[in-house]
């Protein structure tokens, strides 16, 4: 494949560079990445190149805690309400593995090629161009639209407060959109900053709330009240869903919980996306991508338990704040096991946190959407003047775009932030599984180009482990979810608002795929014309100048470990 196809063209007239090695020793890494992805020097230094500026502590807390949002602490409890508590568990378990065998796919590709936006440049040089063009839009338009998604959930947190109501509510939607924008298009340090900092909070209240949970379950409340298992033989472990017969009410209810938790994981990939900006990326992302199975871990798997254990499905103030819409933390079950545990002062202090991680999700997709519009522009799928970045290394036209389809958020407030949530929430879970296919489909020919131009896996930096067979397992659980997410629309009656939220996300994946395959009459590539090794030069050759770091105390190598 040449590099013109998917639009690194040799160009405008400007002669070839020769040696990406020498570019980096004489211009730097930033220039030396730009010149052998573009083609020549001048093409590089016309539109510039994003610069990596995002430390190793920026990364790891990105993929720990980067895209953490409203799902976990507000999305799970209708979950709990309508499946149970075994369900959720299950449920946020059996997507979490397969999430993580996505993941462990990307950190392989992205490993070997850190570029920026990566998951485009992926699918349209290892698979076809026309799949490069559909994920890429795919999931600019996701992040857009999750970007609304959490700014209008972040506008309904702030409504907890009694002080907010009477406010409204496009003040606060303003003030979030200026706050994220100024995040976003000064430098990529900034955001990674933020990020950091967001993360933590985040990583910090989960731990704690984690430990409570323990606490207030074997007896340590104020109530003193030992929970135990409890609710899990009264009301039950898991709760009848559409089905009045057991076996399937059951399996319904936990198949639902599945098309939740993808939601509440949505982003995760965001590792990759950010491996282009990131220091010393071969030893970073490997890093980050390892970190993944943590997050999964201690945060959704023990989450879900958490919860399931503190509040029954059927707990009254949860289902009654469901019905009414209510505002912030009012939905969330972590709050209503704080009020059942008679514990004052911590639902505002909840509350302050899901704002935060509101707010830090919506800074992160602004981030990912800017880049996948810019790995667009670089694969010759979208306006090349996208490509132009700041001399701080930040594609400003790329955030501008990206940052202007927030404005979508003040619809909420004619129609509710709630129900604006909620129809976007449906919209993005079928746009983000879409990607984590692409991604799978993607290694798998990266896997089989590998094989063809005789690269042997086990020199490669980061070697995910059972593949192909692991990106095969992680594609068919995603694709029964896309399939069959919207089941729900057809009983006791068809519901035709439900049915285009669940499945208006195919036709338009679908469409994308089908324009651009007949727009450049695009074929899938044989493993052996991949092209494995554009822009690949430069980043060995970077290799050499990042410095290597050695602990020199014990706190130096926990914090080391740590990030």
């Amino acid at each position: 494949m040449e590099k013109a196809e998917y639009g690194s063209e040799k160009g405008m007239g400007a002669p070839a560079y020769d040696d990406p090695a020498r570019i980096v020793e004489d211009k730097g890494v930033r220039m030396g990445e730009a010149a052998d992805m573009y083609g020549d020097l001048d093409t590089a230094e016309e539109y510039g190149y994003v610069t990596r500026g995002l430390k190793s502590r920026h990364i790891q807390f990105i993929a720990l805690g980067g895209t953490i949002g409203t799902g976990l602490f507000l999305g799970i409890g209708r979950a709990l309400t309508q499946a149970g508590p075994l369900s959720i568990l299950l449920g946020y378990t059996f997507t979490g593995i397969a999430v993580f065998g996505m993941m462990q796919s990307l950190g392989e590709m992205a490993t070997w090629l850190p570029l920026p936006g990566a998951i485009p440049q992926f699918c349209a040089r290892y698979v076809d161009g026309a799949l490069g063009f559909a994920v890429g839009w795919n999931n600019w338009y996701a992040s857009a639209i999750t970007l609304c998604a959490e700014i209008s959930a972040a506008s309904l947190v702030i409504q907890f407060w009694q002080g907010a109501v009477g406010i409204n509510i496009a003040a606060w939607i303003s003030i979030i959109i200026v706050v994220i924008i100024c995040l976003n298009i000064f430098a990529v340090s900034i955001y990674g900053e933020a990020e950091f900092i967001f993360a933590s909070i985040k990583i910090i209240t989960i731990v704690g709330l984690l430990i409570m949970a323990l606490c207030v379950d074997v007896g340590g409340s104020p109530t003193h009240d030992r929970i135990g298992f409890r609710y899990w033989k009264n009301p039950g472990a898991m709760k009848l869903y559409i089905s009045s017969d057991p076996n399937t009410g059951r399996f319904l209810g936990l198949f639902s919980t599945l098309v939740n938790a993808a939601f509440s994981y949505g982003g995760v990939e965001m590792v990759a996306v950010a491996a282009g900006e990131a220091e010393n990326p071969r030893k970073n992302i490997p890093k980050a991508v390892r970190r993944v199975f943590w997050r999964i871990l201690f945060f959704y798997v023990l989450g879900s338990l958490a919860i399931g254990v503190l509040v029954p499905y059927n707990d009254p103030n949860l289902l009654s704040a469901q019905t009414a819409g209510a505002s912030g933390a009012a939905q969330s079950p972590w709050v209503i096991a704080i009020y059942r545990a008679g514990i004052p002062a911590l639902p505002s202090i909840i509350n302050a946190v899901i704002l935060t991680s509101a707010s830090s999700s919506a800074n992160a997709f602004l981030y990912t959407g800017s880049r996948y519009l810019y790995a667009l522009a670089q694969n010759g799928q979208a306006p090349r003047f996208l490509l132009k970045c700041s001399k701080a290394g930040v594609p400003y036209w790329s955030v501008g775009i990206t940052a202007s389809i927030s404005l979508l958020t003040y619809m909420s407030c004619s129609t509710g932030a709630n129900v604006v949530f909620t129809w976007f929430q449906n919209l993005t879970t079928i746009a983000s599984l879409f990607t984590w296919c692409s991604i799978c489909i993607a290694y798998v020919r990266f896997h089989a180009a590998l094989k063809a131009q005789g690269i042997d896996r086990n020199t490669l930096v980061f070697k995910s482990p059972f593949q192909p067979y692991t990106a095969w397992a992680a594609f068919t659980f995603f694709a029964i979810i896309i399939v069959f997410n919207g089941f729900y629309v057809f009983s006791p009656t068809f519901n035709v608002d439900n049915f285009i939220t669940s499945y208006v996300g195919i036709p338009i994946f679908f469409v994308l795929y089908g324009f651009w395959k007949l727009f450049k009459r695009t074929k899938w590539l044989n493993p052996a014309d991949v092209d494995l090794h554009t822009g690949k030069a430069a980043l060995d050759a970077a290799d050499l100048h990042w410095p290597e770091q050695h602990p020199r105390n014990f706190v130096e190598r926990i914090w080391f470990w740590i990030a």
